[in-house]
């Protein structure tokens, strides 16, 4: 019978922990922090764990000879329980999206379920995979911003997109491992976005943590640089996600909430902690 772990592992349990940030960031630039922020949050973390859900069934043949171990190859999850999942979490996550924040939030809900599930069925192994992964998480800090003026929020929805480009462009290498090309590219990219999320009128808390996501995720890219195996690569892509809550908490104090984008940060460590649990790739 299928476990609650090996539902965990299925959908990353873990690095659902990375998606609340976006929208509290978008929340918080567009100034609507409020009641419905948390039902939008929610709402993003159902819509991530589908799309973790739905890229395991999408690659459950090509799993069976490079990731065996993962649950759908392994035999712990059958393909159609993966899709099942898949399906009703999206749903959800839409119908609480439009519960939590209306028309305005379904307008935005809608197109990121519908680029979440065309990077995992079509654009994932292709040159645009990057582009529309790091869209569905500019996508997600806007679903925060919905209650109010969305174009507040669009620095913070590319600078998180930037962010998610660099962790997607790496997970691409994952199994094979990578040159050195990749991670100067990644590294040089997140030294910009660490830089953005600090903006022109630096303060202490968006410095601190912005300083924070860059010793982790940088770091761990750096290592890479030196030793380009599968597994350094696959260090560097969990430390780019469990390190985004970082980021997030950066741009969320830069917005003016300054200890809301701490309580975001923490998230990171804790991340990392239940990583050892369940991969958060």
């Amino acid at each position: 019978m299928t476990s609650i772990a090996d539902l965990a592992e299925l959908v990353r349990a873990p690095a659902g922990l990375s998606v609340p940030g976006d929208v509290l960031a978008g929340a918080a630039a567009a100034g609507v922090l409020g009641r419905r922020t948390p039902g939008l949050a929610a709402a993003s973390v159902l819509l991530y764990w589908a799309g973790m859900a739905a890229n395991d069934w999408a690659d459950r043949r090509l799993d069976a000879v490079e990731r065996p171990e993962r649950p759908i190859p392994s035999g712990r999850i059958s393909p159609p329980a993966a899709l099942g999942l898949a399906t009703g979490l999206t749903a959800a996550g839409v119908a609480l999206a439009t519960a939590a924040g209306g028309r305005r939030a379904a307008a935005v809900a809608v197109p990121l379920a519908v680029a979440v599930w065309g990077y995992d069925l079509a654009a994932k192994n292709t040159a645009a995979g990057p582009a529309v992964m790091a869209a569905c998480r500019g996508l997600d800090v806007l679903l925060g911003a919905t209650g109010g003026r969305l174009s507040r929020a669009v620095p913070a929805a590319v600078t998180v997109a930037a962010h998610t480009w660099t962790v997607t462009a790496l997970s691409r290498r994952e199994v094979s491992g990578t040159d050195r090309r990749l991670p100067q590219a990644t590294l040089a990219g997140t030294a910009l976005v660490a830089a953005a999320a600090v903006g022109p009128r630096p303060a202490a808390a968006p410095v601190a943590l912005a300083a924070g996501y860059l010793a982790r995720y940088g770091g761990a890219q750096a290592r890479v640089l030196s030793d380009p195996s599968a597994g350094r690569v696959r260090a560097a892509v969990g430390a780019g996600i469990t390190g985004l809550p970082a980021l997030q908490g950066a741009l969320t104090a830069r917005a003016g909430a300054g200890l809301l984008g701490l309580a975001v940060a923490a998230a990171a460590p804790l991340a990392g902690r239940l990583a050892r649990w369940v991969s958060p790739t």
